[in-house]
Protein backbone atom coordinates (compact mmCIF):
# COMPACT_ATOMS: atom_id res chain seq x y z
CA UNK A 1 0.00 0.00 0.00
CA UNK A 2 1.50 3.36 -0.95
CA UNK A 3 1.83 5.68 2.02
CA UNK A 4 0.95 9.39 1.91
CA UNK A 5 4.26 10.56 3.40
CA UNK A 6 3.94 13.82 1.50
CA UNK A 7 1.38 15.62 -0.57
CA UNK A 8 1.72 15.38 -4.37
CA UNK A 9 3.99 18.00 -5.88
CA UNK A 10 2.84 17.70 -9.48
CA UNK A 11 1.51 20.92 -10.97
CA UNK A 12 -2.25 21.34 -11.09
CA UNK A 13 -4.39 24.02 -12.67
CA UNK A 14 -6.58 25.89 -10.20
CA UNK A 15 -9.77 27.73 -11.27
CA UNK A 16 -7.84 30.97 -11.91
CA UNK A 17 -7.17 31.82 -15.57
CA UNK A 18 -3.53 31.50 -16.41
CA UNK A 19 -2.58 30.21 -12.94
CA UNK A 20 -0.64 26.96 -12.43
CA UNK A 21 0.47 26.08 -8.90
CA UNK A 22 1.53 22.89 -7.07
CA UNK A 23 -1.19 20.48 -5.92
CA UNK A 24 -3.14 21.58 -2.87
CA UNK A 25 -1.42 20.90 0.44
CA UNK A 26 -3.98 19.64 2.96
CA UNK A 27 -4.22 20.84 6.54
CA UNK A 28 -3.95 17.46 8.25
CA UNK A 29 -4.32 14.48 5.89
CA UNK A 30 -4.33 10.86 7.09
CA UNK A 31 -0.88 9.36 7.59
CA UNK A 32 -0.76 5.58 7.47
CA UNK A 33 1.62 3.47 9.52
CA UNK A 34 2.16 0.91 6.75
CA UNK A 35 0.66 -2.14 8.46
CA UNK A 36 -3.03 -1.26 8.10
CA UNK A 37 -3.58 -3.54 5.11
CA UNK A 38 -2.24 -6.54 7.02
CA UNK A 39 -4.49 -5.73 9.96
CA UNK A 40 -7.51 -5.31 7.69
CA UNK A 41 -6.82 -8.56 5.88
CA UNK A 42 -6.60 -10.48 9.16
CA UNK A 43 -9.86 -8.93 10.36
CA UNK A 44 -11.71 -9.66 7.12
CA UNK A 45 -10.43 -13.24 7.06
CA UNK A 46 -11.64 -13.72 10.63
CA UNK A 47 -15.20 -13.04 9.50
CA UNK A 48 -15.75 -10.27 12.04
CA UNK A 49 -17.06 -7.02 10.52
CA UNK A 50 -19.73 -5.84 12.94
CA UNK A 51 -19.05 -4.02 16.25
CA UNK A 52 -18.17 -7.30 17.91
CA UNK A 53 -15.38 -9.82 18.12
CA UNK A 54 -11.75 -9.66 19.18
CA UNK A 55 -10.55 -6.58 17.24
CA UNK A 56 -12.69 -3.88 18.90
CA UNK A 57 -11.90 -5.42 22.28
CA UNK A 58 -8.17 -5.38 21.50
CA UNK A 59 -8.40 -1.76 20.34
CA UNK A 60 -10.17 -0.76 23.55
CA UNK A 61 -7.57 -2.51 25.67
CA UNK A 62 -4.79 -0.72 23.79
CA UNK A 63 -6.58 2.61 24.23
CA UNK A 64 -6.91 2.07 27.96
CA UNK A 65 -3.21 1.25 28.21
CA UNK A 66 -2.23 4.27 26.12
CA UNK A 67 -4.39 6.79 27.98
CA UNK A 68 -3.98 5.31 31.46
CA UNK A 69 -7.71 4.90 32.06
CA UNK A 70 -9.16 1.77 33.63
CA UNK A 71 -11.70 1.21 30.86
CA UNK A 72 -12.58 2.48 27.40
CA UNK A 73 -15.29 2.08 24.79
CA UNK A 74 -14.56 2.51 21.08
CA UNK A 75 -17.37 4.26 19.21
CA UNK A 76 -18.38 5.27 15.70
CA UNK A 77 -17.14 8.84 16.27
CA UNK A 78 -15.94 11.25 18.90
CA UNK A 79 -19.36 12.91 18.77
CA UNK A 80 -21.00 9.57 19.56
CA UNK A 81 -18.66 9.20 22.55
CA UNK A 82 -19.66 12.66 23.78
CA UNK A 83 -23.34 11.75 23.38
CA UNK A 84 -22.88 8.61 25.43
CA UNK A 85 -20.95 10.57 28.04
CA UNK A 86 -23.77 13.07 28.43
CA UNK A 87 -26.24 10.22 28.66
CA UNK A 88 -24.43 8.27 31.39
CA UNK A 89 -23.86 11.48 33.37
CA UNK A 90 -27.60 11.96 33.47
CA UNK A 91 -28.07 15.08 31.34
CA UNK A 92 -31.76 15.95 31.14
CA UNK A 93 -33.75 18.57 29.22
CA UNK A 94 -33.21 21.98 30.80
CA UNK A 95 -29.89 21.06 32.44
CA UNK A 96 -26.96 23.38 31.89
CA UNK A 97 -23.79 22.07 30.25
CA UNK A 98 -20.74 24.33 30.46
CA UNK A 99 -17.99 24.39 27.85
CA UNK A 100 -15.31 26.79 26.62
CA UNK A 101 -16.43 29.29 24.01
CA UNK A 102 -13.50 28.37 21.75
CA UNK A 103 -14.19 24.85 20.51
CA UNK A 104 -15.84 22.83 17.75
CA UNK A 105 -19.62 22.54 17.82
CA UNK A 106 -19.49 18.78 18.53
CA UNK A 107 -18.40 19.51 22.11
CA UNK A 108 -21.93 20.61 23.01
CA UNK A 109 -24.12 19.53 20.07
CA UNK A 110 -25.21 16.17 21.55
CA UNK A 111 -26.20 17.82 24.84
CA UNK A 112 -28.18 20.51 23.03
CA UNK A 113 -29.95 17.82 21.02
CA UNK A 114 -30.85 16.19 24.35
CA UNK A 115 -32.52 19.43 25.46
CA UNK A 116 -29.69 20.82 27.59
CA UNK A 117 -28.76 24.50 27.71
CA UNK A 118 -25.11 25.32 26.92
CA UNK A 119 -23.23 28.03 28.79
CA UNK A 120 -19.98 29.20 27.24
CA UNK A 121 -17.00 30.35 29.31
CA UNK A 122 -14.08 32.37 28.00
CA UNK A 123 -10.61 30.91 27.57
CA UNK A 124 -7.16 31.97 28.73
CA UNK A 125 -5.13 34.12 26.31
CA UNK A 126 -2.03 31.93 26.59
CA UNK A 127 -3.10 28.28 26.48
CA UNK A 128 -6.53 28.94 24.89
CA UNK A 129 -8.28 26.51 27.26
CA UNK A 130 -11.20 27.07 29.62
CA UNK A 131 -10.28 29.70 32.20
CA UNK A 132 -10.21 27.92 35.60
CA UNK A 133 -10.49 31.16 37.60
CA UNK A 134 -13.54 32.26 35.61
CA UNK A 135 -15.02 28.78 36.02
CA UNK A 136 -14.62 28.95 39.81
CA UNK A 137 -16.36 32.34 39.92
CA UNK A 138 -19.20 31.17 37.71
CA UNK A 139 -19.73 27.98 39.72
CA UNK A 140 -19.98 29.96 42.94
CA UNK A 141 -22.52 32.29 41.33
CA UNK A 142 -24.46 29.32 39.96
CA UNK A 143 -24.56 27.74 43.42
CA UNK A 144 -26.05 30.95 44.80
CA UNK A 145 -28.69 30.81 42.07
CA UNK A 146 -29.37 27.16 42.85
CA UNK A 147 -28.57 26.14 39.25
CA UNK A 148 -25.27 24.32 38.99
CA UNK A 149 -24.36 22.70 35.67
CA UNK A 150 -24.97 19.02 35.18
CA UNK A 151 -21.49 18.64 33.67
CA UNK A 152 -18.50 20.82 32.75
CA UNK A 153 -16.74 19.93 29.50
CA UNK A 154 -13.28 21.49 29.07
CA UNK A 155 -11.44 21.00 25.79
CA UNK A 156 -7.84 20.11 24.97
CA UNK A 157 -7.75 22.56 22.07
CA UNK A 158 -5.64 21.70 19.02
CA UNK A 159 -3.92 18.98 21.03
CA UNK A 160 -2.86 21.12 24.00
CA UNK A 161 -4.11 20.09 27.42
CA UNK A 162 -6.36 22.44 29.35
CA UNK A 163 -5.63 23.13 33.02
CA UNK A 164 -7.59 20.05 33.95
CA UNK A 165 -6.45 19.74 37.57
CA UNK A 166 -7.61 23.29 38.37
CA UNK A 167 -10.88 22.73 36.50
CA UNK A 168 -11.57 19.49 38.37
CA UNK A 169 -10.75 21.15 41.70
CA UNK A 170 -13.22 23.96 40.99
CA UNK A 171 -15.92 21.47 40.01
CA UNK A 172 -15.29 19.06 42.89
CA UNK A 173 -16.16 21.82 45.36
CA UNK A 174 -19.72 21.73 44.05
CA UNK A 175 -19.97 18.05 43.10
CA UNK A 176 -20.06 18.76 39.34
CA UNK A 177 -18.56 16.02 37.12
CA UNK A 178 -16.02 16.84 34.42
CA UNK A 179 -15.94 15.22 30.98
CA UNK A 180 -12.83 16.28 29.08
CA UNK A 181 -13.12 16.70 25.31
CA UNK A 182 -9.68 15.41 24.33
CA UNK A 183 -10.76 14.63 20.77
CA UNK A 184 -7.60 16.11 19.22
CA UNK A 185 -5.20 15.32 22.05
CA UNK A 186 -4.10 11.70 21.72
CA UNK A 187 -0.48 11.58 22.86
CA UNK A 188 -0.56 14.96 24.61
CA UNK A 189 0.51 15.11 28.25
CA UNK A 190 -0.52 17.17 31.27
CA UNK A 191 0.94 17.53 34.76
CA UNK A 192 2.89 14.54 36.00
CA UNK A 193 3.19 13.12 32.50
CA UNK A 194 -0.43 11.96 32.57
CA UNK A 195 -2.16 11.48 29.25
CA UNK A 196 -4.61 14.13 28.05
CA UNK A 197 -7.99 13.76 29.72
CA UNK A 198 -6.77 11.54 32.55
CA UNK A 199 -8.26 12.61 35.86
CA UNK A 200 -11.64 13.63 34.44
CA UNK A 201 -14.70 11.53 35.21
CA UNK A 202 -14.88 10.79 31.48
CA UNK A 203 -12.63 11.64 28.54
CA UNK A 204 -13.41 11.60 24.84
CA UNK A 205 -11.05 10.96 21.92
CA UNK A 206 -11.46 11.10 18.14
CA UNK A 207 -9.94 9.00 15.37
CA UNK A 208 -11.34 11.04 12.50
CA UNK A 209 -9.39 11.08 9.26
CA UNK A 210 -7.59 14.31 10.14
CA UNK A 211 -6.50 13.33 13.64
CA UNK A 212 -3.00 12.41 14.77
CA UNK A 213 -4.11 8.76 15.03
CA UNK A 214 -6.89 7.81 12.65
CA UNK A 215 -9.12 4.81 12.15
CA UNK A 216 -10.69 6.58 9.13
CA UNK A 217 -13.36 7.54 11.67
CA UNK A 218 -14.31 6.51 15.16
CA UNK A 219 -13.87 7.75 18.69
CA UNK A 220 -13.61 6.55 22.26
CA UNK A 221 -15.03 7.19 25.71
CA UNK A 222 -12.68 6.45 28.62
CA UNK A 223 -13.07 6.44 32.41
CA UNK A 224 -11.60 5.13 35.63
CA UNK A 225 -15.14 4.10 36.56
CA UNK A 226 -15.81 0.80 34.75
CA UNK A 227 -19.50 1.03 35.64
CA UNK A 228 -19.85 4.20 33.58
CA UNK A 229 -18.22 2.54 30.58
CA UNK A 230 -20.40 -0.54 31.04
CA UNK A 231 -23.48 1.68 31.00
CA UNK A 232 -22.21 3.47 27.89
CA UNK A 233 -21.48 0.13 26.21
CA UNK A 234 -25.04 -1.01 26.91
CA UNK A 235 -26.43 2.16 25.29
CA UNK A 236 -24.03 1.91 22.34
CA UNK A 237 -25.43 -1.54 21.52
CA UNK A 238 -29.05 -0.40 21.21
CA UNK A 239 -29.60 -0.95 24.94
CA UNK A 240 -30.47 -4.62 24.45
CA UNK A 241 -31.16 -6.46 27.70
CA UNK A 242 -29.83 -9.94 28.45
CA UNK A 243 -32.81 -11.87 27.12
CA UNK A 244 -33.02 -14.45 24.33
CA UNK A 245 -35.35 -12.04 22.51
CA UNK A 246 -34.90 -8.30 21.99
CA UNK A 247 -35.85 -6.63 25.27
CA UNK A 248 -35.38 -2.89 25.90
CA UNK A 249 -35.92 -0.95 29.10
CA UNK A 250 -34.66 2.22 27.40
CA UNK A 251 -33.53 3.25 23.96
CA UNK A 252 -29.94 3.20 22.81
CA UNK A 253 -27.85 3.75 19.71
CA UNK A 254 -25.79 1.90 17.10
CA UNK A 255 -22.56 3.49 18.30
CA UNK A 256 -20.17 0.55 18.54
CA UNK A 257 -17.10 0.77 16.31
CA UNK A 258 -16.83 -1.77 13.50
CA UNK A 259 -14.06 -4.36 13.49
CA UNK A 260 -12.73 -2.83 10.27
CA UNK A 261 -12.21 0.63 11.79
CA UNK A 262 -10.91 -0.88 15.02
CA UNK A 263 -8.30 -2.83 13.03
CA UNK A 264 -7.04 0.39 11.43
CA UNK A 265 -6.91 2.17 14.77
CA UNK A 266 -5.11 -0.75 16.39
CA UNK A 267 -2.50 -0.66 13.63
CA UNK A 268 -2.01 3.08 14.13
CA UNK A 269 -1.59 3.23 17.91
CA UNK A 270 2.02 1.93 17.99
CA UNK A 271 3.19 4.96 15.97
CA UNK A 272 1.46 7.53 18.22
CA UNK A 273 4.66 8.79 19.86
CA UNK A 274 6.41 9.08 16.50
CA UNK A 275 3.47 11.08 15.16
CA UNK A 276 3.59 13.41 18.17
CA UNK A 277 7.31 13.98 17.76
CA UNK A 278 6.91 14.71 14.05
CA UNK A 279 4.11 17.25 14.61
CA UNK A 280 6.08 18.91 17.36
CA UNK A 281 9.03 19.17 14.96
CA UNK A 282 6.76 20.74 12.35
CA UNK A 283 5.62 23.30 14.91
CA UNK A 284 9.21 24.03 15.91
CA UNK A 285 10.16 24.58 12.27
CA UNK A 286 7.34 27.06 11.78
CA UNK A 287 8.21 28.88 15.00
CA UNK A 288 11.91 29.15 14.11
CA UNK A 289 11.36 30.13 10.48
CA UNK A 290 8.87 32.88 11.33
CA UNK A 291 10.40 34.12 14.59
CA UNK A 292 11.88 37.26 13.04
CA UNK A 293 8.56 38.48 11.58
CA UNK A 294 6.67 41.05 13.67
CA UNK A 295 3.03 40.53 14.51
CA UNK A 296 3.11 36.70 14.57
CA UNK A 297 2.74 34.34 17.52
CA UNK A 298 1.72 30.81 18.47
CA UNK A 299 -0.21 29.07 21.25
CA UNK A 300 2.15 29.00 24.22
CA UNK A 301 2.94 25.58 25.63
CA UNK A 302 2.71 25.51 29.44
CA UNK A 303 5.71 24.23 31.32
CA UNK A 304 3.59 21.57 33.00
CA UNK A 305 2.46 19.79 29.83
CA UNK A 306 3.40 18.59 26.37
CA UNK A 307 1.13 19.43 23.45
CA UNK A 308 0.88 16.95 20.60
CA UNK A 309 0.71 19.96 18.21
CA UNK A 310 -2.05 18.31 16.21
CA UNK A 311 -2.38 21.62 14.38
CA UNK A 312 0.03 24.53 14.45
CA UNK A 313 -2.03 27.68 15.01
CA UNK A 314 -0.51 31.01 14.05
CA UNK A 315 -1.72 34.32 15.50
CA UNK A 316 -1.61 37.24 13.07
CA UNK A 317 -1.61 40.81 14.39
CA UNK A 318 -2.33 43.01 11.33
CA UNK A 319 -0.72 46.08 12.87
CA UNK A 320 2.60 44.32 13.23
CA UNK A 321 2.50 41.83 10.38
CA UNK A 322 1.07 44.11 7.70
CA UNK A 323 -1.83 41.82 6.71
CA UNK A 324 -4.70 40.25 8.59
CA UNK A 325 -5.51 36.59 9.11
CA UNK A 326 -8.02 36.43 6.27
CA UNK A 327 -5.65 38.07 3.78
CA UNK A 328 -3.02 35.49 4.67
CA UNK A 329 -5.51 32.63 4.43
CA UNK A 330 -6.51 33.71 0.93
CA UNK A 331 -2.89 34.03 -0.12
CA UNK A 332 -2.18 30.50 1.06
CA UNK A 333 -5.26 29.20 -0.75
CA UNK A 334 -4.14 30.86 -3.97
CA UNK A 335 -0.82 29.06 -3.55
CA UNK A 336 -2.56 25.71 -3.18
CA UNK A 337 -2.18 25.55 0.61
CA UNK A 338 -5.12 24.74 2.85
CA UNK A 339 -5.34 26.73 6.06
CA UNK A 340 -8.26 27.39 8.38
CA UNK A 341 -9.29 30.12 10.82
CA UNK A 342 -9.24 29.18 14.48
CA UNK A 343 -12.60 27.98 15.75
CA UNK A 344 -15.31 30.59 15.62
CA UNK A 345 -16.45 30.87 19.25
CA UNK A 346 -19.71 29.10 19.92
CA UNK A 347 -21.26 32.14 21.57
CA UNK A 348 -20.87 33.90 18.19
CA UNK A 349 -22.51 31.08 16.24
CA UNK A 350 -26.09 31.76 15.09
CA UNK A 351 -27.20 28.42 16.55
CA UNK A 352 -26.31 29.68 20.04
CA UNK A 353 -27.20 33.36 19.81
CA UNK A 354 -29.37 33.11 22.93
CA UNK A 355 -27.08 30.87 24.99
CA UNK A 356 -25.74 32.26 28.29
CA UNK A 357 -22.04 32.99 28.50
CA UNK A 358 -19.32 34.37 30.74
CA UNK A 359 -16.89 36.63 28.94
CA UNK A 360 -15.91 35.69 25.42
CA UNK A 361 -13.68 38.57 24.40
CA UNK A 362 -10.51 36.48 24.48
CA UNK A 363 -12.07 33.70 22.41
CA UNK A 364 -13.38 36.24 19.88
CA UNK A 365 -9.94 37.85 19.53
CA UNK A 366 -8.29 34.46 19.01
CA UNK A 367 -10.78 33.66 16.25
CA UNK A 368 -10.09 36.96 14.50
CA UNK A 369 -6.32 36.44 14.55
CA UNK A 370 -5.82 32.64 14.63
CA UNK A 371 -4.93 30.62 11.52
CA UNK A 372 -4.29 26.85 11.44
CA UNK A 373 -1.37 25.89 9.20
CA UNK A 374 -0.74 22.54 7.48
CA UNK A 375 0.59 20.20 10.15
CA UNK A 376 0.25 16.66 8.84
CA UNK A 377 2.90 14.31 10.19
CA UNK A 378 3.56 13.07 6.65
CA UNK A 379 4.27 16.56 5.31
CA UNK A 380 7.53 16.86 3.39
CA UNK A 381 10.05 19.56 4.24
CA UNK A 382 9.56 21.10 0.80
CA UNK A 383 5.84 21.43 1.44
CA UNK A 384 6.41 23.15 4.76
CA UNK A 385 8.90 25.48 3.07
CA UNK A 386 6.12 26.37 0.63
CA UNK A 387 3.88 27.46 3.50
CA UNK A 388 6.65 29.43 5.18
CA UNK A 389 7.53 31.24 1.95
CA UNK A 390 3.95 32.39 1.42
CA UNK A 391 3.73 33.70 4.98
CA UNK A 392 7.02 35.54 4.65
CA UNK A 393 6.04 37.04 1.29
CA UNK A 394 3.03 38.73 2.88
CA UNK A 395 4.79 40.23 5.88
CA UNK A 396 5.27 44.00 6.04
CA UNK A 397 8.31 44.92 3.96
Amino acid sequence: MPLPHASPVAAAVLPFPGRVVPSRLALSPPHLAGVEMEALRATLESGWLAPAGPTPAAFEAALAETTGFAASLATTSGTAALHLGYRVLGVQPGDEVWAPALTFVATVAPAVQMGAVPRFLDVTPDGWGMDPALLAEELAAAARRGRLPRVVVPVDLYGQCCELDAIIAACDRWGVPVMCDSAAAMGAQQRGGRHAGQGARLAVYSFNGNKIITAAGGGALASDDPALIARARHLAGQAKEAWPHYEHETTGYAYGISSVLAAIGLAQLPVLEARVQRRRAIFATYAEALADLPGLGFIAEPGWGRANRWLTVLRVDPAGFGADREHLRRALEAAGVESRPAWKPLHLQPAFRDAPRAGGGTAAALFETGLCLPSGSGMAAADQDRVIQVVRQHARA
